[in-house]
């Protein structure tokens, strides 16, 4: 059986994915085969697996670093929510429901088995398993039949790494207050703690360091810095949402304008324009903030009736409008079905006020919701495209669908569609194959007579990189030499 290691944090947000990647990476690069598990995910942002299977999109990105196929063995139960009190609840990659908080509470000890079944999967075939926890091990509201943190760490006799952000204040005492908050036996597995985000003169902490290991009786392995990577983040709580990278004085040669829609999904389909130096990409939700932007795109959506109305209402669906006339807009899944006509929702799936609402009107297409659950990994290649959109003609893509309803047009349905300055897609990661996220923004460049600084790039490669800097960081921070001495 493989060995393994968690990785627990005081709060969400922490970096424990991220982490938790580094490390797969760092024991990918020292020849062993390593791959990630979360028992249980909380996150909008998901991927489809080779066999139509729907996991965390966190994973995704641990398993990349590990070099290995993404499988949903590594994220057994992923809960997406649909509201502020409950769920779609999702289990080897297929949806069982919607749980309200309560209801999921009683029903999670019966998915044990699962999870088990799961992690021995991934034993079977991995000498290490890094996993990482959720939130906090110390709330106490939720420690009845845990599965995700201190649970899991028993269920498998896994040593746990805790770590804290200093970046949002009072890492010691987020430190020491999980530590005192878990009992014994619990505390007993927290063999070391990790300093996360920090930023500064390492030396400034030693006081602190040192009464926290008195004090918590457990050592500091690590004080990671700061640093600002393109990776994929696990949900909305993703600094990205709330910061741009778009240039303070205003250089950027072209600036995109993302729709951040109350029910956002998938917006990591958005990361290789991020990549590209001279572009800038802002998460936006007022109307004036389109008004210097040259590319709008409309991301997915968890429930697109309700992302529809909350566009109308606050006034972005007319300033996406009239955007529209001089400039591109894309919509990506729930965004390609907002571009239409009409969606409607005759069963009442997403909606249980709306049978029917609104579009942007930008196509000519109508959405029926379905219950049914699309889930597939796509190929293929761009239709003769016109206008900005013309340089991605005849490129191939390869993605993923992942989408409730049908879009159709004239009574056929619509995978894709582009029209003047307007283009849907229901296909996910579409723009992260080779260099056709900076085609399209060159293109846009050149139609405002400026030109940008790179002339390749490619995604992958991009990502490959940040991957090794991830790794090179834990190891230039943290004892890496003890890491391997917790190994079981």
């Amino acid at each position: 059986m493989s060995k393994v290691i968690m990785i627990q944090g005081t709060m969400s947000n922490v970096g424990k994915s991220l982490l938790v990647g580094a490390l797969c990476r760092i024991f990918k690069q020292d020849g062993l085969k390593a791959a990630p598990f979360k028992s249980q995910n909380m996150a909008l942002n998901s991927f489809i697996t080779k066999e139509g299977l729907e996991m965390g999109r966190a994973q995704v990105m641990q398993a990349e670093c590990a070099g290995i196929e993404p499988s949903v063995y590594m994220n057994p139960i992923l809960l997406k929510p649909t509201n502020d009190i409950g769920s779609q609840v999702i289990v080897n990659g297929e949806v069982v429901g919607n749980m309200n908080a309560r209801d999921y509470f009683a029903f999670k000890k019966s998915l044990i088995p699962d999870i088990k079944a799961a992690y021995e999967k991934l034993g079977a075939m991995a000498d290490v398993i890094v996993i990482e926890g959720a939130g906090s091990p110390a709330e106490i509201n939720l420690k009845a039949d845990d599965i995700v943190n201190m649970g899991m760490a028993k269920l498998v006799d896994a040593p746990v790494l805790l770590v804290g952000d200093i970046d949002r204040g009072g890492v010691f005492a987020q430190l020491l207050g999980t530590l005192e908050l878990l009992e014994a036996d619990e505390r007993a597995r927290v063999k070391g703690l990790i300093i996360n985000k920090f930023r500064g003169d390492k030396s400034l902490l030693t006081s602190g360091i040192d009464m926290l290991e008195e004090r918590g009786n457990v050592p500091v392995v690590g004080t990671i810095p700061y640093a600002r990577l393109m990776i994929d983040d696990e949900d909305s709580l993703s600094d990205r949402l709330n910061n741009s990278n778009t240039a303070s004085d205003g250089s950027s040669v072209v600036n995109i304008a993302v729709i951040r829609l109350p029910k956002i999904s998938n917006f990591t389909d958005v990361a290789p324009f991020e990549c590209i130096e001279g572009v800038g990409v802002k998460f936006v939700s007022k109307p004036s903030e389109l008004e210097e932007a040259d590319l709008v795109i409309i991301p997915g959506s968890k429930n697109t009736i309700s992302d529809m109305k909350w566009l109308t209402e606050s006034g972005m669906a007319s300033a996406i409008i009239r955007f529209s006339v001089n400039r591109p807009v894309i919509g990506i899944c729930g965004g390609f079905q907002m571009l239409g006509a009409v969606i409607s929702d005759p069963d009442q799936v997403e909606s249980d006020s709306l049978k029917q609402i609104n579009g942007l009107g930008l196509i000519p297409m109508e959405t029926i919701m379905e219950d049914k659950k699309y889930k597939t990994q796509t190929e293929g290649y761009f239709e003769k495209m016109t206008g900005v959109f013309a340089c991605l003609s005849s490129e191939k893509y390869i993605g993923y669908e992942l989408h409730n309803g049908r879009s159709l047009i004239n009574g056929e349905a619509q995978t894709s569609f582009q029209s003047d300055n307007v283009f849907g897609t229901y296909v996910h990661g579409i723009f992260d194959n080779g260099d056709l996220a900076l085609k399209l923004v060159n293109a846009i460049a050149e139609k405002k007579g400026l030109s940008l600084s790179e002339k390749f790039m490619d995604y992958k490669s991009i990502k490959e990189a940040e991957y090794d800097k991830l790794a090179n960081l834990l190891r230039e921070n943290m004892d890496m030499d003890y890491i391997y001495s917790l190994l079981k």
